[in-house]
């Protein structure tokens, strides 16, 4: 592998060619010829209302923000000694950074109501920032970090924007699908964070907004947000970028999707796997899989070329540090050229497990092209990318919706084998493999079209003792949905 001083550098030019773009009907380009205030800016959106399916949220990392004066003047003292052990039992905790939610509330749990009044005012920054960090926003999720910011307005503490953008994210972004009810909610917390708490918000709080906004379908609303953002003078960053492509693709807009990107590239933001997994996805949604596998052929030929990087294998944390790191990067040294063309030279532009989790979705889902998936999980191996669970879930979707039938690729043998192969995974305790809601949901709905109903209840009965629901609520949503599919329960 080259060293760093001797890969050629990847130009401007070449990451704009990562996409073809194509003149309209009336012979404008997209965008080609954008420089200095317009390269800055960001492409026009229209503000047609139409519904889009809704995507994960990959993009959206709150940012520090200065911290505001706390209200109250002193710190309660421990009544007890044993008050003051599980104060320094939560400090232990929250010095882990990579320690979980629940650890941390659970902890916090012992002390006297509200918990954040005896404790520092740094203890308690790092408490928010601690249980912020989840790898999926879920009910739970939010509940937890919500009764923090209850216990806050109890001791007429002051949260900071950071704090208040948490909070927003959650409520809005707390289930799969975002409706309207979590739009409203999250509108709500918005207000309440600039009208009762006088805290003003930054580009971060818009990009929050505008992400709930777009995955809802509400794409004027989505509008009037980055309008509001444009009103106020704040600076458009890689996430919102990234945020525009999103929003073209769930809106179907191809043409759009490029015009977004190019802008990206123009301002002078800096171009990883996550971006172009973003633009994949989006001409996925966009109705253009040709122009995404283009784009994957074309990534995959430039890291080849260019880099000669290893595959970095990152967890979920890595990924989202890596966001901030390059964001913060990109308005750094946007004044120095050369120093910004070390740092992109030095980022991997290989596909990783989001790129292929992307096809393989695809294809189970729309195409049914199993021989496709076949390739995809081959070259997966080659790259030394460790198969993750979420490739099970697909791989048990696309069963469930292409198998049963006639002349289908999707056989009951082919379904035994990947069955198998997962119980092996399973059985080596692969660090990314573990039995959650939709490997349950969709190994039992694949089985009972491909097998019969029979052979689903034995899959049932060798997964239910190797699944741990998260809680009461996501266990009666497994059992509901078990029941209306098979009439399985608890005891049957």
């Amino acid at each position: 592998m080259p060293s760093p001083e001797m890969r050629p550098s990847i130009t401007a030019d070449e990451y704009k060619n990562l996409l073809d773009y194509y003149l309209d009907p009336f012979g404008e380009n997209l965008g080609l010829e954008t420089s200095g205030a317009q390269a800055s800016a960001l492409p026009p959106l229209d503000t047609h209302d139409y519904h889009k399916p809704i995507v994960r949220d990959e993009f959206i990392t709150p940012e520090e923000s200065s911290t505001p004066e706390r209200s109250s003047p002193s710190v309660l003292e421990p009544d007890d000694s044993h008050e003051k052990l599980n104060i320094e039992r939560l400090i232990r905790l929250l010095e882990i950074e990579d320690v979980s939610q629940g650890a941390i509330l659970e902890a916090y749990s012992a002390l006297p109501f509200p918990g954040v009044s005896r404790l520092p005012e740094s203890v308690v920054r790092l408490l928010f920032r601690r249980i912020s960090v989840v790898e999926r926003k879920t009910n739970e999720t939010m509940m937890g970090y919500l009764s923090v910011v209850d216990d806050m307005k109890a001791a007429d503490l002051s949260l900071t924007e950071a704090e208040w953008n948490s909070a927003i994210a959650f409520t809005g972004r707390c289930f799969a699908k975002v409706t309207s009810t979590e739009v409203e909610l999250a509108l709500l917390r918005w207000k309440e964070m600039e009208d009762e708490a006088n805290v003003k918000s930054g580009n971060v709080t818009f990009n929050i907004l505008f992400d709930i906004a777009t995955k809802s379908g509400k794409f004027v609303l989505a509008e009037m947000v980055l309008k509001e953002m444009q009103t106020r003078g704040l600076s458009i960053n890689r996430f919102m970028r990234s945020g525009l492509i999103y929003y073209h693709g769930l809106r179907g807009d191809g043409d759009g999707v490029r015009k977004a990107y190019l802008s990206l590239v123009e301002a002078g933001e800096l171009v990883d796997t996550v971006i172009l997994n973003c633009v994949i996805a989006s001409l996925i949604r966009a109705g253009e899989p040709s122009a995404a596998h283009q784009v994957y052929e074309r990534m995959k030929a430039l890291f080849s070329s260019k880099t000669g990087s290893p595959v970095p294998h990152q967890n979920w944390r890595a990924v989202r540090d890596l966001g901030r790191v390059l964001d913060r990067a990109a308005r750094q040294h946007r004044k120095y050229p050369e120093r910004r063309q070390r740092l992109q030279d030095e980022l991997c532009l290989a596909p990783n497990l989001q790129t292929y989790a992307i096809f393989v979705d695809h294809h189970a889902t729309d195409t049914g092209e199993l021989r496709r998936i076949t390739a995809l999980l081959e070259e997966m191996q080659m790259l030394g990318i460790p198969m993750h669970g979420r490739i099970f879930v697909k791989l048990f979707k696309g069963f469930a919706t292409h198998g049963g039938v006639r002349y289908t690729s999707w056989t009951r043998q082919r379904l035994e084998s990947v069955w198998a192969s997962l119980l092996i995974t399973l059985d080596e305790e692969a660090p990314h493999v573990m039995v959650k809601k939709w490997m349950v949901v969709w190994a039992i709905r694949a089985f009972s079209k491909c097998c019969g109903r029979q052979r689903a209840l034995e899959i049932w009965t060798e997964l239910g003792t190797r699944w741990k629901a998260e809680g009461p609520e996501e266990e009666r949503a497994v059992f509901g949905i078990l029941r209306d599919d098979l009439r399985v329960g608890p005891g049957m």
